[in-house]
């Protein structure tokens, strides 16, 4: 499904160049759960975001389903995140004055979908990971995990091929977080996403398929 081909991203920082990727060499198969690992400035997010095309490598090809991300256009890449992808991120990201039904029908808007489909998906959407009841509540009357659980079904709601998530429990506590970590499994097996986790979490990444280990921009260890 997805493949890394020498995959270098390096950031201009003053004089100095940082070189966040080097040589990245990977394989996807539709399907994987494949945990990413590694300490802090590893390069474990710059991976996920290249893959998810919010980022572009400098130099390498990255290719999904044949499509070259590498060399796609702004529109390409655009339609690609929005039909294709799916995000979950460590700050939720939630529109704070909308309520949790607005903000999973958000990503439907781009699509140009009308106003009543998007509320009847995005309500799908949320009974999907059990949060149906808790439409009309905002953001900050939700407790962390539902939260997290919004956006998931914010995620889930342009129906994806590909799950990135990027620390999705690093602001729960273990038990929350435990049920997200099992929730985005649960997607996986049942409906055939492939997932891919960054996390420091060495239990959870031992859950996955797969697990790559990052250090200094580079694949160290790579493994079941």
């Amino acid at each position: 499904m997805i493949k890394l081909e020498n995959i270098t991203k390096i950031y201009r920082m003053g004089a100095e160049n940082i070189h966040a990727l080097s040589g990245i060499d990977l394989i996807i198969e539709e399907g994987e759960f494949i945990a990413i690992v590694g300490p802090s400035g590893s390069g474990k997010s710059t991976l996920l975001h290249i893959i998810g095309g919010l980022d572009s490598p400098t130099s390498g090809r990255v290719s999904v389903d044949g499509q070259d991300l590498s060399r796609a256009s702004d529109g390409e890449l655009s339609r690609y995140r929005n039909r294709s992808v799916g995000f979950v991120f460590q700050t939720f990201n939630l529109h704070p004055s909308y309520n949790a039904l607005e903000n999973v029908a958000l990503p439907l808007i781009f699509s140009k979908i009308p106003r009543a489909k998007r509320m009847k998906l995005a309500r799908e959407a949320l009974g999907v990971v059990g949060l149906a009841e808790r439409a009309s509540h905002r953001p900050n009357q939700l407790s962390g995990g539902e939260r997290q659980r919004v956006s998931i079904a914010r995620a889930l709601v342009v129906q994806p091929r590909l799950i990135l998530a990027d620390e999705p429990t690093g602001n729960l506590d273990t038990k929350t977080g435990d049920k997200i970590i099992e929730l985005l499994i649960k997607l996986n097996r049942e409906k055939g996403l492939t997932l891919l986790l960054v996390t420091h979490n060495l239990d959870v990444a031992n859950i996955a398929e797969r697990t790559i280990f990052l250090r200094d921009g580079c694949i160290i260890e790579e493994g079941k």
